[in-house]
């Protein structure tokens, strides 16, 4: 499990590094707390730190039923994957946000075989 719990913290310093990365594009604009529209790079960078939020809720219950009733080793490395399709997400997102499909989806099917494997799991305890 503590591989599990080392994947979350990683998880949580990549959404604070997001957060950061938000401060500063709202700072390099002219935009004013709480307006959140205007500024181009500004907006990409809040809308990835949104959507990682967004999946993050998914991610991380999903991942620790994952690690309790499968594999930890299975969740942890879901968990990893998740974690990498979010950078290649926001590299596009951040250059041309047509192009960030790839790494939206490798953070879906990650969260779709953290789902599946915690549901398997979890039945198979019944």
């Amino acid at each position: 499990m503590a591989l599990v719990a080392l994947v979350t913290l990683l998880l949580l310093l990549q959404y604070i590094a997001f957060m950061m990365l938000t401060g500063k594009a709202r700072a390099a604009s002219d935009l004013v707390a709480p307006a959140c529209v205007g500024d181009l790079e500004f907006e990409k960078a809040y809308r990835v730190q949104m959507n990682t939020l967004e999946q993050l809720i998914v991610t991380l219950p999903a991942m620790w039923v994952c690690a309790q009733f499968f594999m930890p080793i299975v969740a942890a490395a879901l968990g990893l994957v998740f974690l990498v399709g979010r950078v290649l997400y926001r590299n596009a997102y951040v250059s041309d946000p047509g192009k960030r499909g790839p790494g939206m989806i490798l953070g879906f099917l990650a969260n779709i075989g953290l789902i599946l494997t915690a549901g398997w799991g979890a039945v198979f305890q019944l």
